[in-house]
């Protein structure tokens, strides 16, 4: 490895820091040095590159293509790099202090909650603040540590574990089911579908199977943005819903709920996988390296 390859490999970190960190200012405060080195360092690193990685105005910063390019490879190496490093380093570090930490409202009652005794008993010094919302958050604006989220693909910018899959399941009430014959998904043209109103999922519901992809249009009369309401009306005997199968496992078992097309594999509208998410960082905190290892092992 020669000495330019070192420089650039430096400038990049730096380069990363100064994205999260969203200006020269707010990095150089962070490493303690000059403004103007930040600047300097960046520039050298576009010179070497051949490119220009950041759209800068006196008042504005934005990242080119190429910025982008840089910044995505240099977090995932940093990530890897302090995930070494955090293997040696935080062994002998005691997880400590307040952890800020916001997921889904029925992923987190019914996954995350239970779950929370037995992780604060292990590690008393850790004070966990869950925070439910059914929208999605901006881990570095709003100060969370981690999210925990249903997702197809994990966002730009952040580090990503998957934490366990993700099962979707179609059913309803045996009063509502009573005198009708579901087999196929065609078959719930004309019946009540009880749609989720969230972002560009909705009144489409994708079937697999064997290869085969059926795409079905749903109507029904209430569309709702929560995997609780969903049951709740389902319950109610209101119609069909597409559910996370956790949302409705104890209704199933007991009956209140039957599943409908199990020779298909539904697909949810926020992706089969859950995973902990977080902002890269030159140093991971112990807290969140312990509970999102807690998780996985826990989930997975």
């Amino acid at each position: 490895m020669d000495k330019e390859l070192l420089e650039q490999l430096d400038a990049m970190a730096l380069f990363a820091l100064v994205v999260e960190q969203r200006g020269f200012s707010a990095a150089a405060r962070r490493l303690g040095i000059a403004k103007s080195a930040v600047s300097k360092k960046i520039g050298r690193l576009e010179r070497s590159l051949g490119v220009r990685l950041l759209n800068r105005t006196t008042r504005s910063m934005s990242l080119t293509e190429a910025g982008r390019a840089v910044y995505e490879r240099a977090a995932q190496s940093i990530a890897l790099a302090e995930e070494a490093r955090s293997q040696v380093v935080n062994l002998s570090q005691e997880p400590r202090g307040q952890l800020r930490v916001t997921a889904s409202v029925a992923f987190g009652k019914i996954c995350l909650v239970p779950l929370l005794p037995e992780f604060l008993a292990a590690h008393p010094d850790i004070r966990v603040q869950l925070t439910l919302l059914d929208r999605l958050v901006d881990l570095a604006e709003e100060g969370f540590d981690l999210a925990i989220r249903l997702t197809r693909s994990p966002p730009e910018g952040v580090v990503a574990k998957p934490l366990m899959p993700i099962d979707y399941v179609v059913c309803s009430t045996p009063n509502y089911l009573a005198g009708r014959r579901i087999e196929t998904p065609r078959d719930l043209a004309g019946l009540n579908c009880l749609c989720y109103g969230y972002r560009d999922f909705g009144n489409e519901w994708i079937f697999l199977q064997a290869g085969r992809r059926e795409t079905i249009r749903v109507e029904g009369n209430v569309a709702v943005n929560s995997s609780e309401a969903v049951r709740d009306l389902l319950l109610a005997g209101v119609g069909i819903g597409l559910v996370a199968r956790y949302a409705v496992a104890e209704d199933l078992r007991r009956g209140r709920l039957v599943p409908l097309l199990t020779d298909w594999q539904p697909q949810g509208p926020f992706g089969q996988r859950a995973y902990a998410l977080w902002l890269p960082q030159f140093h991971l905190p112990p807290k969140i390296r312990v509970f999102v290892d807690f998780l996985a092992a826990r989930l997975g």
